[in-house]
């Protein structure tokens, strides 16, 4: 019988040391290190008109919005995560860490063919066990259609699809128009 080689898992140190200096972004699941692709025009875009409207909504409080390049670390059953969300807002003030978060009060994921599973299953999962997180939404680039998970409802799913419908944001007291959410984006 032969046995499999053992993996050699990352080190957190070196997984963060690596991050800082590497041309790719990496999601890291417990010391296994996963590559991420490029993301498409109507991705940046949708991504960026939403980071847009919560960063003017949250300008002079506590929330800071980031995008695409911070980190959120999760630790689910003892192992460390880190994965890259779309969107993120933090308002808890002990988020100083400068690479990436822990105390996300908002969390939002651009859905793409190839991460659309891995959003709805993995991270949904992973992201609800952040004891901060208050909604998690996701939003599809190849249609009008968002989709709202909020903790204060039992992480039920919420679905908007029409242009003339508002996305609240419960957790920062916000209503933003569909449309001002797919603004440039071409179906």
């Amino acid at each position: 019988m032969q046995v499999a080689p053992a993996i050699e898992l990352l080190r957190v140190e070196d997984y963060l040391a690596g991050e800082q200096s590497s041309e790719l972004r990496h999601e890291y699941l417990g010391g296994m290190v996963y590559a991420m692709a490029g993301a498409s025009d109507a991705h940046n875009t949708i991504a960026l008109n939403l980071a847009a409207e919560l960063r003017s909504s949250l300008r002079g409080g506590s929330g800071r919005t980031f995008i695409g390049d911070m980190k959120a670390h999760i630790v689910i059953g003892g192992r460390d995560v880190f994965y890259y969300p779309d969107v993120m807002v933090t308002c808890d003030a002990r988020d100083t860490k400068p690479y990436f978060k822990e105390f996300p009060k908002l969390i939002v994921e651009v859905l793409s063919e190839t991460t659309e599973n891995t959003d709805r299953r993995e991270k949904f999962w992973n992201y609800t066990q952040i004891e901060s997180l208050q909604e998690y939404i996701l939003i599809a680039q190849d249609k009008r259609e968002v989709t709202i998970f909020q903790r204060d409802k039992n992480w039920d799913a919420q679905i908007l699809g029409e242009s003339d419908q508002q996305l609240t944001i419960t957790s920062l007291n916000l209503q933003l128009p569909l449309n001002a959410i797919y603004e440039g984006v071409a179906f």
